[in-house]
């Protein structure tokens, strides 16, 4: 089957055809069709499978086709996709640029941790599709520089990191300023009981799209266990890059301490590498992206967060430093490579102190994943397990809980902020516990990052809202204009 018998445009067509694409995968065949229907839709599939082209080429044609704004009047917002980081949004609105480039369309990518004003500015010129994070798409509508009364369709990309991130509160808020009448997409790549039950009280009627088992990993992507000691794993990492001469190697780490300090040891072992994560500039991380993807960067060490954005067809290497707390972070890591049919590596450092992480990945995925023990980093048998979050992870000091212990951290997007520590209590009067509130600092826009009333619902800030409830719960906050953009490790999600 060809892109061109989905029904799309010629101007779809021809932009489609000039980056190379020649077959739809499975996700584009079945949701494509299912947008130009008009009808809303649920859609899951596993990360790298093309859900972003799934729902921006349909999405382009429908509003190419209905009617457009009269000549001289100014452009309103006909189309919102929200998703939950700074990268992903970026890549949306990158892919909505190259797919629509023959149309006469026009789109904008808002987020924190930039300037607002450029983002004021080009809405004051008229677009008409805005891919968003919901903190800063919150900014805009505080400050009035932002009309959804006309969104004709709505977009929630990565809907399961949306429940995870806490998000749920801020999208209630953007629905409530939205039309009734119009057409909701819901995009997963992993897709949960909790999304079947937010897409019941969101869409109308949806067609169901699951094009592959629940939480499964791409057979295009080869997996492997490494046994190895936790004092050992960095001379191990060293090691596997060095003797299989890795290139595009993206590194995962449990927390954003252990990111720089293992990408400053990757460089004294004469490894090219740099860190990516919310305590990052959003120039620093734009930067590293780029270095990354045009291969003269040799590592890029990641939170989770961090590389929700990172959509390289042929990235070769995954490695996780250090295994996720949730097991679903698991799925999403690998799913970097092995994309677009393309083949990949995943392989995970795994100490005894990790090996329940092990078995609850192994219990997500229905699968054991194979071992191989590495000649000169064999593990002691007799090495005992400790806690995660009383030890330091990546040598950095930074403490980490381990799923279901202690408190969760936050992995803030902010590029103006330390990361907190583990035990760190919410701000707020809520009832779960408190420490003072931050005080108002001044943005470079002029507004004042000043910290959230708490919500005294009795919820604890670090865990998931019930997402039964619809759309209600604790807000989570964007980095760089008061908000941040990604979740706390070592949280489920439940």
């Amino acid at each position: 089957m060809s892109f061109d018998s989905l029904g799309l445009s010629e101007p779809l067509l021809r932009a489609v055809n000039e980056l190379g694409y020649t077959s739809p995968t499975p996700i584009q065949r079945q949701a494509i069709p299912a947008v130009l229907n008009g009808g809303d839709l649920l859609a899951g599939a596993q990360t790298g499978t093309g859900k972003t082209a799934g729902f921006t080429l349909p999405i382009l044609q429908r509003l190419s086709q209905m009617a457009p704004a009269p000549a001289g009047a100014k452009r309103h917002v006909r189309a919102l996709i929200l998703t939950p980081t700074r990268e992903l949004a970026a890549q949306v609105e990158e892919s909505v640029r190259a797919y629509g480039k023959y149309l006469k369309l026009k789109s904008t990518v808002m987020f924190g941790g930039v300037g607002i004003n450029p983002q004021i500015d080009a809405l004051k010129r008229g677009i008409d599709i805005v891919v968003a994070t919901p903190g800063r798409l919150l900014d805009h509508m505080q400050q009035k520089t932002i009309d959804l009364s006309r969104v004709e369709i709505l977009v929630l990309d990565e809907a399961d990191r949306m429940l995870d991130m806490g998000f749920i509160h801020d999208i209630k808020r953007v629905l409530a300023k939205l039309p009734p009448k119009r057409q909701n997409l819901l995009f997963s790549a992993t897709f949960s009981d909790e999304i079947k039950t937010l897409a019941d009280n969101l869409l109308d009627s949806p067609a169901l799209i699951e094009v592959a088992r629940r939480n499964t990993t791409a057979e295009t992507v080869a997996q492997k266990i490494h046994p190895v000691d936790r004092d050992k794993k960095r001379e191990m990492l060293t090691h596997l890059i060095k003797r299989h001469n890795w290139f595009q190697v993206l590194v995962f780490t449990r927390t954003k301490h252990g990111a720089n300090r293992l990408a400053e040891q990757l460089g004294k072992d004469g490894i090219s590498a740099l860190a990516i994560h919310g305590n990052k500039s959003q120039s620093a991380r734009t930067r590293a992206l780029a270095e990354f993807k045009d291969q003269t960067l040799q590592v890029l060490v990641a939170t989770d967060i961090a590389a929700r954005g990172i959509d390289i067809d042929q990235l070769p290497h995954v490695v996780n430093f250090d295994l996720p707390n949730v097991p679903e972070d698991y799925v999403h890591r690998i799913g970097r490579t092995g994309r677009a049919g393309a083949t990949g590596e995943a392989v995970s450092l795994v100490c005894v102190d990790e090996h329940q992480l092990l078995k609850d990945i192994e219990r997500l995925i229905k699968r054991p994943i194979p071992q191989e023990v590495i000649e000169g980093f064999e593990p002691d048998p007799n090495a005992k397990a400790e806690p995660i979050q009383r030890r330091s992870q990546g040598g950095g000091g930074q403490r980490s809980p381990r799923q279901g212990q202690g408190a969760p951290r936050r992995d803030g997007a902010g590029g103006n902020g330390g990361a907190k520590p583990a035990g760190a209590k919410p701000a707020g009067g809520n009832n779960n516990g408190s420490r003072s509130p931050k005080p108002a600092t001044a943005k470079p826009n002029g507004k004042t990052d000043a910290p959230r009333a708490a919500h005294s619902n009795g919820q604890r800030n670090g865990l998931s809202p019930n997402p039964g409830a619809l759309l209600g719960g604790k807000a989570r906050n964007e980095g760089g204009n008061g908000r941040r953009d990604t979740p706390r490790s070592g949280q489920r999600g439940r």
